[in-house]
Parts: C-alpha cells; sequence; structure tokens
C-alpha cells in the first residue's frame, strides 16, 4: 500500500478505497492524495468535496480509480 500512496502522491493519481471509520461504518472514497504521514494520509476526498484525514490502519482496500463504464439502457 505505501508504494502506491507515493505514487499516487508523487503523479496526482486519484485512488478508490474502502474504508472503515472510528465507528466502524464502512464507505467507499476515491481521493487524491495531498500529504503521506506515517500513520495518515491526508487527502482531497471527492465524496466530501474537501480534505480529509485517513488513518491508513483503517483503510481496509485501496486501488488505482477506473471510471466506470456506464451501460445505456
Amino acid at each position: 500500500m505505501e508504494n502506491l500512496l507515493i505514487k499516487a502522491s508523487e503523479e496526482k493519481i486519484k485512488l478508490e478505497m474502502i474504508y472503515m471509520d472510528s465507528q466502524g461504518e464502512l464507505s467507499y472514497r476515491v481521493i487524491r492524495t495531498v500529504k503521506n504521514e506515517e500513520e495518515h494520509i491526508l487527502g482531497y476526498c471527492y465524496t466530501k468535496k474537501k480534505v480529509r484525514s485517513f488513518r491508513k490502519d483503517s483503510i481496509l482496500s485501496i486501488y488505482p480509480y477506473k471510471p466506470r463504464e456506464r451501460k445505456e439502457a
């Protein structure tokens, strides 16, 4: 995970993640890393539309963002 965070920060790559907050609630987030610290990520959250802090030990899954294709009706 650390290598992905470093690369995303350097190359300004969007990431998708599954995150568990302090109350145990799961959420799907799309973020852009602003600062990679030892225990936290500071990132712009496209869901909340502001910079947020995320605990690394609460990230359940993280990977490069891939836009979903829309299916035509």
